[in-house]
């Protein structure tokens, strides 16, 4: 009796531990009710709910079949009738340096008033320590002020004194205060880089302009005389701005590498916070030679010690890996997109043809996907006749890899064909409605009317994703950019694309996610919220399909959830908001003012 009593117990014990297994099996880890979640499906679904299970997508449905899949250890979130839309993915910021400089940097991105701009730069000047600078690096345009204009080098001076500051707009030009040309020892003897000047009065005496014209090495020396932020800080800065990314419902980001970003030094901060599990977003990267002159042997290099995807000891797929080479990749091929200096050309530098063909073979016969900056039409033409070659030589090779162009401002028709022919993606971002003023000064509003002909890329079938191009040239934040790609619209409020140029809400919002997860080759893993697919969604403040248009670009997140984890709350979700520490040091502009400005 007492051995089937034992027998039976264990029986019962085995049925009831296998029943409470499947059924924590079946249980989801999270489950939203009463939202408008747009999947962003090829069926454009809309549900009431979704679960996730182990980071991923394990249903979306009605709020009555999703807690279905509630169980006892079910985190429930009640969205209020709030609107849930995929994660949002920027396919070129650079967000390592961004990260790297973050703390340091006032911005003034979203400033609607030259004369606040103007008093922030006075009051970080005041509390700016000896031996630092007051800097505004970026991300902001003139024409964003009710005054329409830039601030002039006296109110630079009557605002930081005999603090050193440096302020720079887009790469065209930036601003030395007096105390910064002391301290740098410039002078009206003083050489500038080739392509770039130092501006004078007509006294001759220095205004404090710094002109790229339109080679911005002088901008990229501006920078790199500041003084840098210790490790310590260079990492907090990184948490700073990826939490500030997380805030506008930025979950990923593919970073287009830069100059004066060198790899691997200056990608520390990062990769020790994904060494630490502590990577809040999924970040991919490219890279960018700094060496001119040298970049095959620099791609050489990388090429025998890194593999694609792969980050050494740090095993975080699909949270922070290695995509290729570029977006530079020879300086001799490139061309700036300054639209305040006229264009430049590749004729005009005779080894370019050379060069970038040497590199671009090596990265196809290695298998590395690889991305090209190119603003100009032209540019895209003559890289295509090059990319055409290699095609050939390789029996068809470069058309099997993932490859792309980036930015393609006035690309034509012809030359998308011939994208298209060879398998190439396009990366936009947006420039032009930080400079977009510029643009039509220069080269008219009829051309700026398809600056890019983003429009024409889709109905062509052209992979497209969508970004910013953040921070110096524009601002990061993603609304302001969606923004551009439905309205047409400027900063500053210019119309500058055609009606048949304009995007769909829905349209803007794909090549965001999933068309910037094509980039990154990770359209089968994210970019919807498919089933199975990862769990990094967004809770908005406002109906992004809803709210008046004008609208667009003031939304930001309430709720942001990468692979199932709550990175940043507000709103009524604020208790949820993980912990973040103060930005260091203590006179860091973010302790201040925050990043983006609604002012």
């Amino acid at each position: 009796m007492r051995k089937i009593k034992y027998l039976s117990l264990a029986i019962l014990y085995l049925f009831f531990g296998c029943k409470e297994k499947k059924q924590q099996n079946e249980t989801a880890d999270l489950i939203v009710t009463n939202a408008k979640v747009a999947v962003m499906d090829k069926n454009h679904t809309i549900s009431q709910a979704i679960a996730i299970k182990n980071g991923k997508v394990a249903a979306t449905g009605t709020n009555e079949a999703i807690l279905h899949l509630k169980g006892d250890k079910t985190q429930l979130i009640d969205a209020n009738g709030r609107t849930l839309i995929p994660g949002l993915n920027d396919s070129h910021l650079h967000l390592t340096r961004a990260g790297r400089f973050y703390n340091a940097e006032l911005r003034w991105d979203g400033v609607t008033s030259l004369k606040e701009a103007l008093k922030m730069l006075k009051e970080q000047a005041a509390r700016t320590p000896s031996g630092q600078w007051v800097r505004v690096v970026g991300g902001w345009s003139p024409f964003q002020f009710k005054e329409k204009r830039f601030p002039t080098a006296a109110e630079i001076n009557e605002a930081t004194g005999d603090v050193p500051a440096y302020v720079l707009f887009l790469y065209s030009r930036a601003w030395f205060n007096k105390s910064a040309l002391k301290q740098l020892k410039i002078d009206e003897n003083t050489k500038a880089p080739e392509g770039s000047s130092y501006e004078k009065g007509p006294d001759g005496k220095l205004t404090g302009v710094l002109l790229a014209e339109p080679n911005p090495t002088i901008l990229y020396a501006g920078i790199g005389a500041l003084p840098a932020l210790t490790e310590e800080q260079m990492v907090n800065s990184t948490k700073q701005f990826y939490r500030e990314l997380n805030r506008y419902g930025i979950t990923s980001g593919i970073d287009a590498g830069g100059g004066g970003h060198v790899f691997s030094k200056d990608y520390s901060a990062a990769k020790s916070l994904a060494e630490n599990g502590e990577m809040p977003l999924r970040l991919s990267y490219y890279l960018f030679p700094q060496n001119k002159g040298k970049e095959f042997e620099e791609f050489q290099h990388w090429i025998s010690n890194n593999k694609i995807g792969n980050n050494g000891e740090i095993h975080l797929e699909h949270g922070y890996e290695l995509d290729g080479g570029g977006e530079f990749l020879t300086w001799s091929a490139g061309d700036f997109e300054n639209f305040l200096a006229p264009q430049p050309f590749l004729k005009d530098r005779p080894s370019w043809r050379k060069d970038i063909k040497k590199v671009i073979r090596l990265h196809v016969d290695s298998g590395w996907p690889f991305r090209i900056h190119a603003t100009y039409g032209e540019t895209i033409a003559n890289l295509l006749d090059v990319l055409e070659e290699v095609n050939k030589e390789t029996n068809g090779k470069l058309a099997k890899e993932r490859w792309l162009f980036d930015h393609a401002e006035t690309v034509t028709a012809k030359e998308l064909k011939r994208i298209k022919a060879l398998h190439g993606g396009i990366a936009i971002q947006a420039r032009m409605a930080y400079a977009g003023e510029y643009f039509v000064e220069r080269y008219g509003a009829s051309k700026a009317e398809y600056a890019p002909p983003v429009k024409l890329m889709l109905q062509m079938g052209i992979p497209v994703g969508a970004g910013t191009d953040g921070t110096r040239v524009a601002s990061y934040n993603p609304w302001a950019a969606l923004y551009w790609m439905i309205s047409g619209k400027t900063v500053g409020g210019l119309q500058l694309s055609a009606a048949d140029n304009l995007l769909t809400r829905e349209e803007a919002l794909y090549l965001y996610t999933s068309g910037s997860a094509w980039v990154s080759k990770e359209e089968n893993v994210k970019g919807t919220l498919e089933n199975g697919k990862y769990a990094d969604f967004v809770i908005l403040s406002e109906d992004y399909f809803t709210v008046p248009e004008s609208k667009i670009k003031n939304l930001s997140a309430v709720l942001t959830v990468v692979g199932g984890t709550v990175v940043f709350a507000d709103k009524e979700f604020i208790k949820l908001n993980p912990a973040i520490d103060k930005a260091i040091p203590d006179w860091s502009p973010i302790n201040f003012y925050g990043g983006y400005q609604k002012k």
